[in-house]
């Protein structure tokens, strides 16, 4: 990630955490002016965006200093961490719903002041989307990933806050109140499925998992087409630690080939990549040809 990257991700961070408080604020009116459990399942999901919003401010800052003695290979990975805990944040979220929502099964009731109430979450909601859309797409650009998972929490908010608004319009014209627990219970469904997503994507990558199969294949076509020179390329192997993406593979030179023109074909191929992968952090293990090719093979492009 460029510095420019970085601060930009790190603004976003940072006002992240008084949006939340305000749009927490503003859900936790919409359930106090109408007694909604309903709504107030949702604000307790707002709840935990301003934890995670918390999180993700100091995890961001963290993962972005610079490699050390300690961590040469950088700090990136302090963001899977920070996903991974708002994903339990948000586990945690919907077991509490759920246990608000079955206290109001036996005895619903129908809601206080609705007009009002559901205006001001319907503002909170519509404030959530427009951040959540731009998290996400700053969040992806620059491959954070606690921004992304920050701005998909949200995002996974905004979806309640639409549920819950038809639930509890349906709730008034039917003049059937079950329908605010219920739709509670709904909710929260949609909460747990929502955290079990983060938590698995971030598992993912501090299991040194590869990049996405359109990523390898746009590295595959930069080593074949700039590899002019080499024998082959084998055993590539990929892997994401946060903003940056570790790539390394073999490279076959003939035996003769001197130090130079091999440093020169690998100064190429970086440049190559990282034209399509920004930022990546690669290393090349130079071969003389007679060694046995193993792992995935990228076939050289041969000069006409």
């Amino acid at each position: 990630m460029s510095d420019n990257g970085d601060l930009t991700v790190r603004k976003l961070a940072m006002w992240g955490i008084p949006l939340s408080l305000g749009v927490m604020g503003l859900k936790m009116v919409a359930w106090w002016v109408t007694g909604s459990v309903a709504l107030l399942s949702d604000g307790l999901e707002s709840m935990v965006n301003v934890v995670a919003a918390f999180i993700a401010f100091f995890v961001i800052r963290y993962a972005q200093k610079p490699a050390d003695h300690d961590h040469p290979f950088g700090h990136h990975k302090a963001e899977y961490l920070s996903a991974v805990t708002e994903g339990v944040l948000i586990v945690v979220a919907a077991l509490l719903i759920v246990k608000e929502a079955i206290g109001y099964l036996a005895e619903p009731r129908m809601l206080d002041a609705p007009a009002l109430g559901l205006a001001v979450n319907f503002a909170a909601g519509l404030i959530n989307a427009v951040w959540a859309r731009l998290l996400i797409r700053t969040g992806r650009k620059h491959r954070s990933a606690a921004l992304t998972a920050d701005g998909q929490h949200i995002m996974s908010d905004v979806v309640t806050s639409v549920g819950v608004l038809v639930g509890l319009l349906l709730a008034l014209a039917t003049g059937y109140a079950i329908f605010d627990p219920v739709l509670a219970i709904l909710v929260a469904c949609n909460i747990l499925y929502q955290g079990w997503k983060v938590i698995s994507q971030s598992i993912g990558g501090l299991m040194d998992q590869a990049v996405k199969p359109e990523e390898e294949e746009a590295i595959k076509q930069a080593i074949a087409t700039h590899a002019e020179g080499s024998i082959g390329v084998h055993d590539l192997k990929t892997r994401r630690a946060g903003t940056v993406t570790f790539i390394d593979f073999h490279m076959v030179v003939p035996g003769s080939m001197s130090v130079r023109q091999a440093h020169d074909i690998c100064d190429r191929l970086e440049d190559a990549i990282r034209a399509v992968h920004e930022g990546a952090k690669i290393a090349i293990h130079v071969e003389p040809e007679g060694e046995k090719a193993h792992g995935i093979r990228v076939k050289v492009v041969k000069e006409a």
